[in-house]
């Protein structure tokens, strides 16, 4: 992937479709995100805001058409997300499964009880290990002339859920992905991210997710598939970070789940300790963020790595600025204390008290954090929290997913705090001192120094919490200069 600043963003949220949004990003955001752009799942879907995909063969009519998507990436690089776990309920494939039973063509692709337990029976001591992200980890659905026959489903708020799970072991599976990646590479796509892929082996008797060696198996088998269609892929794994530094090893691109709990920390706190210390720890091949459409990790993402305690503070802080939070279902998630808060779900902006210095104080530090960074849209336009959307939907992750028109992006990128984003994206962006190495110099509890080197350019970034100043001195042919953020 490129060293240079990528947006993510749904296909209707920076206007209304694909070809708005390719206008938004050749317009005003012209020459912004030189790294790409992630657009979240355009497809025909039946619920989680297109994470229940009924086919990635096609493009969500309301959103636009494969042409539209394409044109985007004339000018942009395009990631976009493949959900190896499951799909839609709704698909053609578990209606098929649903009508014909085990006469169906499709009925190897999904994962009966009977594939986990012979008997079919599930036992609770096995249900208890298991990292459940749902009360039970299947549904149970009713087949025409077949009975009633209960499939795993890792994700879902429904019961049964919209969400079924793909056995992966499968030839239908296989054939599947492989056609979608052929798809998405003759349609200009060049990253696919692998969601939820932890999850996607299950074994009686473990936790059913990131089990090894299998994990690594299935991940040598899609990335030579990937490759063979010149594809990049970008491993989601939402779990203890010993999973992700794993990845992180074998040449895979991460995603730093832990920046943002550390950054919004050290603001909090008024202290840089921990994150200080973080930086000089971490893989550099990681894709960073501040905010995204989900919220803000804490567990399991940062297991062993925070206290219980500390963590309860800050998520106060955070529910006394209007946020709400995401819980683990599994035990052997929660902390001893009973700390059970998986993610923090609000708009950045509105994490930081909407105050516009620290707010650019956090992104500074997420752009000269190593790695490719990824800027989610309400992010970059600063937005704030959106009870109505939450309370309409139910879904308290829609705090931070409003839909912006056309007009509306063009009102918010007058405003002066995204102003001073854009400045330092584009800084991020054209500065050749990133292509380098990078430096953390700790001057105290609250003043932190980011540097980066590349041959004689240079570029650095001193923060002072107390003052909430963030300064970056760049070196631009002999001179030395300052970018006023």
């Amino acid at each position: 992937m490129k060293n240079k600043v990528q947006l993510i963003t749904y296909p209707n949220s920076l206007g209304r479709s694909l070809k708005e949004l390719r206008n938004v990003l050749e317009g005003p955001l012209s020459g912004l995100f030189d790294g790409g752009v992630h657009i979240l799942p355009p497809f025909p879907s039946s619920g989680d805001r297109g994470f229940a995909p009924l086919t990635y063969l096609e493009i969500d009519p309301a959103f636009g058409e494969w042409s539209d998507l394409e044109s985007i990436g004339r000018s942009h690089d395009i990631l976009v997300d493949l959900m190896v776990n499951h799909i839609s309920r709704q698909s053609e494939q578990f209606q098929d499964y649903l009508k014909k039973g085990p006469d169906s063509a499709y009925a190897d692709l999904f994962i009966t009880l009977s594939k986990v337990w012979s008997d079919g029976v599930p036992v609770q001591s096995d249900i208890d290990r298991i990292f459940l992200r749902r009360t039970l980890p299947y549904s149970e659905y009713q087949r025409k002339g077949h009975g009633p026959v209960r499939v795993w489903t890792t994700f879902g708020k429904t019961d049964p859920s919209e969400q079924i799970d793909v056995d992966i072991h499968s030839d239908i599976a296989k054939k599947m992905f492989e056609d979608v990646l052929r798809n998405f590479s003759e349609s200009g796509v060049k990253t696919v991210r692998l969601d939820a892929v932890g999850y996607v082996n299950k074994k009686a008797g473990t936790s059913c997710f990131f089990l090894e060696p299998e994990i690594y198996e299935f991940l040598d088998w899609i990335s030579a598939l990937a490759e063979k269609y010149h594809l990049t892929l970008l491993p989601e794994v939402h779990a203890d970070y010993h999973f992700q530094y794993a990845l992180a090893s074998r040449g895979y691109w991460i995603y730093d789940f832990i920046l943002p709990y550390r950054i919004v920390e050290a603001i909090m706190l008024v202290r840089f300790d921990s994150l200080a210390r973080y930086l000089t720890e971490r893989p550099a091949n990681q894709v960073t963020m501040l905010d995204c459409h989900d919220g803000l990790p804490i567990m399991p993402d940062l297991n062993g790595l925070v206290d219980p305690d500390a963590a309860q503070k800050i998520v106060d802080i955070c529910l006394s600025r209007g946020c709400n939070v995401s819980k683990v279902y599994s035990n052997s998630h929660k902390s001893a204390n009973g700390f059970d808060v998986h993610q923090i779900r609000g708009t950045i902006y509105s994490v930081l008290n909407e105050n516009d210095d620290d707010y650019i104080i956090a992104r500074a530090i997420q752009l000269f954090t190593p790695g490719v960074p990824q800027v989610y849209y309400v992010g970059l336009l600063a937005g704030t929290n959106q009870y109505q959307c939450a309370a309409q939907s139910g879904d308290g992750r829609e705090i931070n997913r409003y839909n912006y028109s056309v007009d509306e992006v063009n009102a918010a990128l007058e405003r002066d705090v995204v102003k001073r984003l854009i400045r330092l994206i584009r800084f991020r962006n054209g500065h050749p001192s990133f292509q380098g190495t990078f430096a953390v110099e700790s001057v105290s509890e609250s003043e932190l120094t980011l540097i980066w080197t590349n041959s004689a350019e240079m570029s650095s970034l001193h923060i002072n919490l107390l003052t909430k100043t963030a300064l970056v001195s760049y070196s631009k042919g002999e001179k030395t200069e300052r970018l006023v953020l």
